[in-house]
């Protein structure tokens, strides 16, 4: 089905691409990264309605549903030691996401699910960067 609409994937890669680099480029706060953290995230549960394979379908929702699960962990979390096993956690849960899409083969995720990496990262090290502050 993706084949078929290659138009329509270069012009999401593209607009992924664009996204990407103005949220990279941009200072924004720790909760305007995490909203479009958010929102990026529901983004590529709805790309996924377009997607053939009902097990690739399940696994991408499967491994962003536990990220938005350890998401919620970690704004909740004041310890910092937690903090950062869980701020790994979510860097590798991430990592694996993307590289779960790039050997499915399905590049019109495969930005959406890098930009939700990049974010991740971002969200948080604010996170971790203000639990040490409160310490101090």
């Amino acid at each position: 089905m993706i084949k078929k609409h290659k138009g329509l994937g270069k012009v999401l890669l593209g607009t992924g691409i664009g996204v990407g680099l103005g949220m990279l480029l941009t200072k924004r706060t720790g909760k305007e990264n995490r909203e479009i953290l958010k929102n990026k995230i529901d983004e590529l549960t709805s790309k996924l309605k377009n997607i053939d394979s009902e097990e690739i379908k399940n696994n991408i929702q499967n491994k962003v549903d536990d990220i938005m699960a350890t998401l919620s962990d970690l704004d909740k979390e004041k310890a910092l030691s937690i903090a950062k096993e869980k701020s790994k956690e979510l860097k590798e849960k991430s990592e694996d996401l993307v590289q779960y899409v790039i050997e499915k083969g399905t590049p019109v995720l495969e930005k959406t699910a890098s930009t939700i990496k990049e974010k991740v990262i971002l969200v948080t090290k604010d996170v971790l960067r203000r639990l040490e502050q409160e310490e101090k």
